[in-house]
């Protein structure tokens, strides 16, 4: 989006200082790479907590693994923090006519979806054995 609003602006004979810089691509992929980090890194843990009051997390079956009762109450859904952090500088930062973006935005969310279902219907289940 911010590669059409500099696109719009020239076209129009309007000079921002600086967003000049938003016609190159390395600049472009950089600034989504920082954006993406600082969204999992200022959301994250908000997310994982919000799912922890929410009571979303994992049961561990007993399998004697050294470790295992560590993964004890991690949230399920965490994929949200993943999707987030990457589907919003893609829209900011791409053309998204290229066909490539197109491709990664559906099974973004294609997968996303699957593994919300996959989430939602264990927790479903958990809900009917207890």
């Amino acid at each position: 989006m911010l590669y059409y609003l500099y696109e719009y602006l020239t076209s129009h004979g309007i000079h921002v200082p600086g967003l000049g810089m938003l016609k190159y691509i390395s600049f472009r992929a950089g600034m989504a790479v920082l954006l993406s980090l600082i969204i999992a890194l200022v959301y994250g843990k908000r997310v994982i907590n919000y799912l922890r009051t929410k009571q979303m997390g994992e049961l561990v079956r007993d399998l004697g693994l050294d470790g295992q009762k560590q993964k004890e109450g991690t949230p399920t859904m965490g994929g949200l923090i993943i999707i987030l952090a990457t589907i919003i500088p893609v829209l900011l930062f791409t053309r998204i006519t290229n066909v490539y973006i197109v491709l990664l935005l559906v099974s973004m969310f294609w997968m996303g979806a699957i593994g919300f279902l996959d989430d939602y219907l264990k927790k479903i289940k958990k809900k009917k054995t207890d």
